[in-house]
């Protein structure tokens, strides 16, 4: 009979079961000159939390493109001064990755940029969805065609369907299920969101004006609703 893990010498143990997982590490600046170097420093400081890849999104604003860099490796391998420099705007999200859903190769690294009906949209989340499968199934069927085998983009599938009334970001986000936090930077605004249990919270302060949402604890003030919590950070 196998011993249950609690009962095992640590160097008998599988690494997934001997050290914690922490999955993935998300960070984000609104309103800040330096957002880029910014967001670099917190990812620095979230790298316990994924270390198979590391991706920074900037913008300026409306009528501005998103400007992205994302690669595999660690955050002190994927950006030096060059990429850093080249990633201009006041707001931005980074991602720290550690995969529970999809492969460890470069389509899966986020944040993810997309343009749609809504403009341009990035995303960085970290968690995992209880109802991917169905969700993936139900846009396939729609016509959506995936890029990616992380949970992520189904996220993005759904913030970047039309609507009749023009788009809920709130209704699109009630169809998720699961422990998850989001940032979303759309071409006006930087929304936060965590799932309305607090299982993958998010943590907002402020430096020199500008909001901040490191991925590090909770946050009591978020506005709650039934399947969410977020906080909006407008133009």
């Amino acid at each position: 009979m196998i011993p249950p893990p609690d009962e095992l010498d640590i160097d008998q143990r599988h690494d997934s079961a001997a050290f914690p997982q922490h999955e993935c590490g998300l960070f984000g600046v609104f309103g800040h000159p330096n957002a880029a170097a910014l967001t670099y420093y917190g990812l620095f400081a979230l790298q316990h939390r994924g270390q198979e890849s590391a991706g920074i999104v900037t913008s300026n604003g409306p009528g501005t493109t998103f400007l992205v860099h994302k690669d595999m490796g660690l955050v002190s391998q994927v950006f030096g001064q060059e990429e850093l420099t080249k990633l201009k705007g006041t707001r931005a999200i980074g991602h720290t990755r550690y995969s529970t859903t999809g492969t460890s190769t470069i389509k899966n690294a986020q944040p993810f940029v997309v343009d749609c009906v809504r403009g341009q949209m990035a995303i960085a989340h970290n968690g995992n969805l209880i109802n991917a499968d169905l969700l993936r199934d139900e846009l396939e069927r729609r016509g959506s065609i995936f890029q990616t085998t992380a949970d992520s983009e189904i996220i993005l599938h759904l913030l970047a369907q039309p609507s009749e009334n023009g788009g809920n970001v709130l209704a699109a986000l009630r169809r998720i299920q699961g422990a998850f936090s989001l940032l979303i930077m759309s071409e006006r605004e930087l929304i936060a969101v965590r799932d309305p249990f607090g299982w993958r919270p998010l943590a907002l302060g402020k430096l020199d004006g500008a909001s901040l949402r490191p991925k590090r604890a909770p946050l009591t003030s978020f506005t709650r609703s039934s399947s969410v919590k977020f906080n909006r950070a407008k133009c």
